[in-house]
């Protein structure tokens, strides 16, 4: 019996740790060239990825957390110390799943890690009782 309760305490904890959102960072890419980091978003704020295009032709791309509000628009971006000029234009789409605003994975990939992680919090359990 109390090894059940400990299974079932075990596969509890592993759904009840919370995290923050996960996204790719990419200040600034040109082209298909973007130097990613990993960050986590704050409150309110979602992963996003933003494709645009600079002087009316040079495709740019950014990526990172964004506030909700923010999500799924088209701005006009500029440098702030340079008045009155828009550099380029850009459209940014969010997502909120960790690491979603990158290229393609593996189908199944987020599942994947959830059910491992369950199979060998069960394992541990049997080991300790």
């Amino acid at each position: 019996m109390n090894r059940i309760i400990l299974q079932l305490l075990a596969v509890g904890f592993c759904f009840a740790v919370v995290q923050a959102l996960q996204c790719y960072k990419c200040k600034f890419g040109i082209g298909d060239v973007c130097l990613t980091t990993k960050t986590e978003c704050g409150t309110g704020e979602q992963c996003f990825s933003g494709e645009g295009s600079a002087v009316g032709f040079l495709p740019i791309k950014r990526k990172g957390c964004l506030k909700l509000e923010k999500c799924n628009k088209t701005t006009e971006e500029s440098i702030p110390s340079i008045s009155n000029s828009t550099l380029y234009s850009m459209t940014k789409t969010c997502c909120n799943s960790d690491l979603c605003n990158a290229a393609p994975g593996l189908p199944g990939g987020p599942g994947l890690g959830l059910i491992l992680a369950s199979v060998s919090a069960l394992f541990v359990a049997n080991l300790v009782v």
